[in-house]
């Protein structure tokens, strides 16, 4: 009788470890599969940037570094993302994914300033409908960033809270996505003139 109970309180004490182990397997997926929305985001904002640029070449013909600039952050970004696909969570490809779309964000920063600076290129409906898609894109981008970091939180907070931390010594810890973005952390600018 007592080598049942005992059988019984281990069989249990194994069933309890596995489930362990299986919810830091889940969330470990979980935030891999936040990170692949990330990358359909990205994707699609370095998809519509060539043809930002390639509509303002024509109005933008003697700023032509600044074309130039947004191009090769873009390759950047691409590059960084490409990179980063194979190991999201790790703090390196999180840290270049972030590096590159900094840049990249800086570089169309100051293409959309040049825009304020060309009535004809600011007017020209091509461009607006494809700053409005941006802009939208950088919407879904912070959105899926944000479910990215949550996922995160969540399988580092199950991988290092006890008992789970006896079981997850093969379990890296992951690194959440910090992209900046100045626009958002500037007081906006009220003018009554």
């Amino acid at each position: 009788m007592a080598l049942i109970v005992l059988l019984i309180i281990v069989i249990g004490i194994v069933v309890y470890f596995i489930g362990i182990y299986n919810g830091l397997v889940t969330a470990r997926n979980g935030y891999k599969n936040a990170f692949a929305q990330i990358d359909v985001q990205l994707t699609r904002r370095h998809d519509l940037i060539p043809n930002l640029v390639e509509t303002a070449k024509g109005y933008l013909a003697h700023e032509r570094g600044t074309l130039e600039a947004v191009v090769q952050a873009r390759n950047a970004a691409v590059a960084g993302l490409a990179a980063a696909k194979g190991h999201p969570g790790e703090a390196a490809a999180m840290q270049r994914v972030a590096e590159s779309e900094n840049a990249l964000g800086q570089t169309l920063g100051r293409l959309f300033a040049l825009q304020e600076a060309y009535p004809d290129l600011k007017a020209n409906q091509t461009m607006m409908q494809l700053s409005e898609e941006l802009a939208s894109t950088e919407n879904r981008v912070a959105f899926a960033r944000q479910a990215y970091n949550d996922a995160v939180m969540t399988y580092n907070n199950r991988r290092e809270t006890f008992p789970n931390s006896l079981v997850a010594g093969g379990f890296a810890a992951a690194e959440p996505l910090q992209i900046e973005q100045p626009a958002m952390r500037e007081a906006p600018k009220v003018s009554f003139t």
